[in-house]
């Protein structure tokens, strides 16, 4: 950040009082650790940075940051391989967002040790996305946007919640692949999503978040309905394993919205709860 003194600046550019007025007050305004070169290092943390008014300011991403459609324009640092330490330092950053749950801590460690700060971002509710939000906004040349942003997903969730409470929730279970078969611990991001839609997750109880499990513990369980991210093709799959023992509903949610941790998790949780709510009454009354 550039240091300079107010005055100097005035008498410099010879502006009129109104003006000199103007300019000050966009000054004072501005966020104080306000962030010039970003870099991204998760798809989350990339559509979190464009929400809190900080697209214009990322220098690079990680693979797989394709929203907003900008995002692909950018050069890629990071992926399922590990973070390009030599380039991030070549590229001179003076913020990094990094996702704890994603990214490996060793590269991390190196770049904090050159004095880049880091944000880490590692949300487990919707909550967490919004409190996210409002702290990037201080650096962000828009912190307007960025707190409006997280003032709007805690409101939209609080209508979710309301409008779709039930008084039986349904028994859902949180599918990811098939062999091994895994699932979800009451604590993700992603069970919060069935909880507003009126669902009730069958392996919210579980110490790991992520916990493989059988096709007993998922059948002794009793699901209502069954919930995995993909499209129709990925749930013809998982219908056909299943059956004949389970023969249940079986819901598809847009995998980027429901995966990242990010703002779109909303639109999952809306795709979700429309869905939930056409499920026939016949599926709500096998308690």
């Amino acid at each position: 950040m550039v240091r300079f003194n107010i005055i100097s600046l005035l008498r410099a550019t010879l502006i009129q009082p109104q003006s000199a007025v103007l300019l000050l007050l966009g000054l004072f305004n501005s966020p104080a650790l306000a962030a010039e070169r970003v870099i991204s290092l998760s798809p989350s943390t990339t559509e979190m940075a464009y929400a809190a008014g900080l697209g214009d300011k990322l220098v690079a991403v990680s693979a797989y940051s394709d929203y907003p459609e900008a995002a692909k324009k950018l050069e890629h640092v990071a992926s399922w391989q590990g973070v390009n330490v030599e380039r991030i330092l070549a590229l001179k950053p003076d913020l990094i967002l990094a996702w704890r749950g994603g990214n490996p801590q060793r590269p991390l460690d190196q770049l904090a040790s050159f004095g880049i700060p880091i944000f880490y971002s590692d949300p487990v509710n919707i909550d967490q996305i919004a409190d996210d939000l409002d702290k990037l906004a201080q650096y962000s040349p828009y912190p307007e946007q960025a707190h409006q942003s997280a003032q709007q997903l805690r409101q939209e969730v609080r209508e979710l919640r309301s409008h779709n409470a039930r008084s039986q929730p349904l028994r859902t279970f949180l599918q990811f692949g098939t062999q091994p078969l895994f699932t979800s611990s009451g604590h993700t991001l992603q069970s919060e999503v069935i909880s507003l839609c009126g669902g009730e997750n069958i392996f919210a109880g579980s110490r790991v978040p992520w916990p493989q499990v059988s096709r007993e513990q998922v059948m002794i369980r009793q699901p209502q309905v069954i919930v995995v991210s993909g499209d129709k093709s990925q749930a013809d799959n998982i219908s056909a394993f299943w059956r004949p023992q389970l023969a249940v509903p079986i819901i598809t949610l847009n995998e980027d919205w429901f995966n990242r941790a990010g703002p779109r998790i909303l639109l999952a949780a809306k795709q979700l709860c429309q869905q939930m709510a056409s499920l026939p009454s016949s599926v709500a009354e096998s308690h």
